[in-house]
């Protein structure tokens, strides 16, 4: 009961008896080349099919790869989003404090005591959104680790060193200066 492949094209009309003999002598003749030789017949299609399959692996890969980096960007977003809002210092008061975002001169309006620990390096500045929001400079360490973009401004202890050939060494600026 059981017919090959080629009856049934035979019974639909579709190859007749010398297409069927044909196909058959070639097949026959390519395993016997491949026995005498021991070599493998190249056949193209098989060829064509694995690189199709290793581009789509590699393509896979690169997707897969890509999926990964956003996913990490997003977790560390989120780190940083709590760090944040979990060490975030009310900036409330009456004395501006300007400082330089990018291009342009920004101000915050904070307490004499916040204008102090900012100017000591005790707090510093980040950004989160379109808002700047005052946070403790260890904690602002931990943001900078995770992106140095969001900080906007800590103060430069470093400035405190007078240079030998400064000289302007003697004249000192005031702390309670305002620009």
């Amino acid at each position: 009961m059981a017919n090959s492949l080629q009856d049934q094209l035979k019974k639909a009309g579709l190859i007749d008896a010398k297409r069927a003999k044909k196909v058959a002598r070639a097949k026959n003749t390519e395993e016997k080349i491949q026995r005498k030789s021991k070599q493998p017949v190249v056949d193209e299609s098989k060829q064509e099919l694995e690189q199709a399959r290793a581009e789509k692996t590699a393509k896979d890969r690169e997707l897969n790869q890509a999926r990964n980096d956003k996913a990490a960007r997003k977790a560390l977003a989120a780190q940083i989003k709590q760090l944040i809002e979990s060490n975030t210092i009310a900036a409330d008061g009456d004395q501006e404090f300007n400082f330089a975002d990018g291009k342009k001169i920004k101000r915050i309006f904070v307490t004499s005591q916040l204008v102090a620990h900012l100017s000591r390096g005790i707090l510093t500045i980040v950004k989160q959104g379109d808002q700047y929001i005052l946070v403790p400079t260890p904690v602002a360490d931990r943001i900078a680790q995770r992106d140095p973009g969001r900080i906007i401004f800590k103060a430069d202890l470093d400035q405190d060193k007078v240079d030998e050939d400064d000289p302007y060494a003697d004249f000192q600026i005031p702390d309670d200066l305002m620009w």
